[in-house]
């Protein structure tokens, strides 16, 4: 769907197994700019590039036209594609420095983060043409041009982009959905890349992975806003639920959040543990006065 003169969003469904007889539907959102040549920005899983054809063909355009992929982080439902994708049209990939090794050496990926599925949602490894750090000003083509913002938190190479152009802000997996899974590696980085994310100004479109996009500025602080509040109520929740027993049991302490956050069951798993786990990392330093600076929407 078209949303501004030059952003088209398309919406690619997944599933993951997460138990042998569980079976949960995902989606995440690949972003389509058109210009004199065509800009992605994330891939989708594994396949996502065959809707992707049909779909910039059904504009009058052609796939061999990409110039370039932004991947915004390593995670399968944003770079599983990115293989296909590079080997029909040749574009050049960018990626935060960080999310570098995960993305060229993709089994290296699934042994440090075991995702369910995860050699049916990616391609393979693919590599990385430009490196970013964050701060860069990325000039696709005249016109159109992007601010690199390094916003960690769900990974440690997270980035958001601004096309300040179009007062589009591209924020990925860095807003928290309230009542979805707690999926990140970092909860303190990750409210601070919020906190960061509302101080843009003139941004009137939000454009993330897990929902449609979000259009006004009020609108899109309040999401902001919603997203810092479930997170502060995650870590209230990790917290009140610590004892010193299951602060050596991840899972133990996995599942008595999830009950308590009233999560469904398949939230029990190391990926969420660790998202948990990050809670008492933080608790333990100076400094992490951010993780209750605001009042909760949930209280």
């Amino acid at each position: 769907m078209r949303i501004t003169e030059n952003v088209h969003a398309l919406i690619v469904p997944f599933e993951i197994h997460v138990q042998p007889e569980t079976t949960i539907d995902r989606f995440a959102f690949v972003y389509i700019i058109f210009g004199e040549r065509i800009h992605l920005i994330d891939s989708g899983v594994a396949g996502a590039e065959e809707p992707l054809w049909r779909y910039i063909e059904a504009q009058g355009r052609y796939p061999e036209e990409i110039a370039s992929l932004i991947l915004t982080h390593a995670h399968p439902d944003h770079m599983g594609a990115a293989k296909g994708i590079k080997n029909r049209s040749g574009c050049a990939i960018y990626a935060h420095t960080d999310e570098q090794c995960w993305i060229e050496d993709t089994e290296k990926q699934y042994q440090e983060r075991p995702v369910p599925d995860f050699q049916k949602l990616v391609e393979g490894p693919v590599s990385v043409d430009h490196l970013l750090c964050g701060g860069e000003v990325l000039a696709l083509e005249a016109g159109i041009a992007c601010q690199v913002i390094h916003t960690p938190g769900h990974s440690s190479g997270s980035i958001s982009l601004l096309f300040e152009a179009e007062k589009a802000l591209f924020t990925a997996d860095a807003l928290a959905f309230p009542g979805d899974l707690p999926l990140y590696e970092d909860i303190a980085n990750n409210i601070r890349s919020i906190e960061k994310l509302k101080q843009l100004p003139l941004v009137e479109y939000l454009f993330s992975s897990w929902e449609p996009p979000i259009k006004g500025r009020d609108n899109i602080l309040q999401r902001m806003e919603a997203s810092l509040a479930y997170l502060r109520h995650i870590h209230e929740a990790v917290i009140e639920s610590s004892t010193p027993e299951n602060r050596e049991d991840p899972m133990a302490l996995c599942k008595q959040v999830v009950c308590e956050l009233d999560l469904p069951a398949f939230a029990v798993n190391p990926l969420v543990a660790k998202a948990f786990a990050s809670s008492l990392t933080a608790e333990q330093q100076p400094g992490n006065e951010i993780l209750s600076s605001a009042i909760s929407l949930w209280n």
